[in-house]
């Protein structure tokens, strides 16, 4: 018996689970991130916009990029302003809703 073989046991288990975490979890994840970050950096007036609350709402007033607001309009005449770490989906205009 040799004192390698728990560590070579413990590294054939580990390193099959990191990778399987890295493809299923990790990867993924940030690839959402990223998407949704660049959603909301190009994110211009008449968007449809989804909230973190569930509002959904119009983009109003989009301002440049370094302010963290944007005004959306949640009914007629009815104007909130909601951080953009808050905006969890942005439609563009032209894009369908989701069905379902």
């Amino acid at each position: 018996m040799n004192s390698a073989d728990p560590l070579f046991q413990t590294l054939t288990l580990a390193l099959p689970m990191i990778a399987i975490f890295y493809f299923l979890l990790w990867r993924p994840q940030s690839q959402r991130a990223k998407q949704l970050k660049t959603m909301i950096e190009n994110m211009r007036r008449g968007d449809t916009v989804v909230t973190a609350g569930g509002i959904v709402g119009k983009v109003v007033k989009a301002t440049e990029a370094n302010d963290p607001e944007v005004s959306i309009e949640i009914a007629d005449n009815v104007q909130v302003r909601v951080l953009k770490s808050a905006v969890t989906d942005v439609r563009a205009k032209n894009q369908p809703a989701d069905k379902g």
